[in-house]
């Protein structure tokens, strides 16, 4: 397949948007200095509105950019129940969960583990998010790279010190709000850049949107799940919807690049208005993210023509680069690089907290107490970041994609069960540390058996969370010797700690 040149004016465009991510983070340098509170926090100075944009921006990488267009124009909508779960467990987030985290006052997830548990659970749930979020990185550079240079003649390595490079910096200088900043303006960036490809497939198409929705009753391109098959089981819709909740409850319960961002506004009804617009901006995604695929499956059946062979996970970008006016062009394909961007980003100052948080200050505190805090942060920040852009380099020159998904789905294995940890930690107050050990041992072993059957991902997140919270909970019924008193550390006594120092 022929590839087609970017031109000079896309560039400029493109490097603008670059330019314009480094002042953000260089702007917010000497307030982010100040020390960790600053740095992982904001000293919680965001404003509600921009911490929920920064939350949508983190959750929605450049591989979902571009893979849920290609999930619509291939078959049809039916992965979109799944974005309905952020708005099912919105409740259970806003009554239980962030008002959890404020009032323990956590700079991590993971120290909530320690005190109701032991710190190996931390430790260990510290240790697996942070492999796994250097690992996420490396993807996150890599397979939008692969899309884009399928269809165009840019150079993949310059792509990969654009997205990953820059990222290291500008996370580096301004931490937490520059990286928030950042995101409210990828955000917009990337939801523009969604929209125009949605507005000028539709223009560019004999009969507009009337075709399209005649494509999609001809076609079958809406919903077409529901029944059960025993053999064909990704698309049955109840279970995209339950895999869909229990990943969902784990990266807005368990995973540090999220919970993090609770801390950083200044009250918990802003923190519980951050998820609110965060939940809208998910609902969103829906007609905007599936329409893109369903419409350029219709402008490419009407008024466009795709090559031999063509890889359709590059769908989105070849539209870009061969129908969108120079510059334009450059403009949507850097809201390519600002989903990817804003995840790593995320991530790397979230690998940072973990690293400071939850080792340094708990454990290494005296050995290294020559480093500052933020300086060692900062090093860290660096440190993960080329471990994550030299991985996806790699991955450029010797196409070894397959090994890396395999270290993604092991440790993002992990995952899950961690969120049943939480949960069962929270909700009842019998769980221990024997108890939850176990759960996470045997859940993750049910989790690859099951992985192991190629039937669905979404089966595995079902089986993982479950098994995580119920085996822990009857293996801590067993063991109640090993309890410990959890008072103000589940939702039923958190008031009754808050009780007892007002009467203190």
């Amino acid at each position: 397949m022929s590839k087609v040149g970017f031109g000079t004016l896309n560039w400029i465009v493109l490097v603008l948007y670059l330019l314009v991510m480094l002042s953000v983070g260089a702007y917010f340098t000497r307030k982010a200095s100040k020390n960790t509170d600053a740095f992982f926090k904001a000293e919680g100075k965001i404003p509600a509105w921009a911490a929920g944009f920064s939350i949508y921006a983190t959750t929605l990488s450049a591989i979902t950019f571009m893979s849920t267009p290609e999930q619509s124009f291939l078959q049809d909508w039916s992965y979109a129940i799944g974005s309905f779960s952020i708005l099912i467990i919105l409740p259970l987030l806003v009554k239980y969960y962030v008002p959890f985290f404020r009032k323990l006052q956590v700079t991590t997830a993971y120290e909530y583990l320690e005190e109701r548990f032991s710190p190996v659970m931390r430790a260990i749930s510290s240790i697996l998010f942070m492999l796994y979020h250097i690992g996420r990185i490396a993807i996150v550079i890599y397979l939008p790279i692969i899309a884009i240079t399928s269809v165009s003649n840019i150079n993949p390595i310059v792509i990969a010190i654009a997205i990953g490079g820059l990222c290291i910096l500008y996370t580096f200088l301004g931490g937490i709000e520059g990286v928030i900043w950042s995101d409210v303006i990828q955000g917009f960036l990337l939801l523009g850049g969604a929209l125009l490809v949605c507005i000028l497939g539709i223009a560019y198409i004999h009969g507009g949107l009337g075709t399209v929705v005649q494509d999609v009753s001809i076609h079958h391109k809406f919903i077409s799940g529901a029944d059960f098959n025993v053999n064909d089981l990704s698309k049955f819709v109840p279970l995209i919807l339950a895999g869909q909740i229990f990943n969902t409850l784990y990266q807005y319960t368990g995973s540090q690049d999220v919970v993090q961002r609770y801390q950083t506004t200044g009250s918990l009804k802003e923190a519980k208005s951050s998820l609110y617009t965060n939940g809208w901006l998910a609902l969103i995604t829906i007609p905007l993210f599936f329409g893109m695929g369903t419409i350029l499956f219709s402008f490419y059946q009407h008024a466009g023509t795709l090559p031999k062979n063509f890889n359709t996970s590059a769908i989105v970008p070849y539209f870009i680069i061969t129908q969108m006016p120079a510059g334009i062009a450059g403009l949507v394909i850097a809201g390519i690089f600002a989903a990817a961007q804003s995840t790593i980003a995320s991530s790397l100052n979230a690998i940072s907290s973990c690293a400071i948080s939850d080792f340094k200050q708990r454990f290494f505190s005296d050995k290294l107490k020559g480093i500052k805090d933020v300086t060692l942060a900062r090093i860290i920040i660096i440190i993960a970041g080329l471990l994550g852009l030299s991985i996806a380099i790699y991955l450029l020159l010797g196409n070894a994609s397959g090994t890396w998904n395999l270290f993604l789905t092991v440790t993002g294995i992990f995952g899950v069960p961690i969120a049943g940890i939480f949960a069962v930690g929270i909700f009842t107050k019998r769980a221990n540390t024997v108890g939850v050990l176990t759960g996470l041992i045997i859940s993750v072993i049910l989790s690859f058996w099951v992985d192991s059957l190629n039937i669905s991902s979404l089966l595995v997140a079902c089986v993982a969370f479950i098994s995580s919270f119920v085996i822990s909970y009857i293996v801590s019924l067993f063991t109640p010797s090993h309890t410990k008193d959890v008072t103000g550390l589940t939702a039923a006594t958190i008031n009754e700690d808050y009780v007892k120092k007002q009467d203190r």
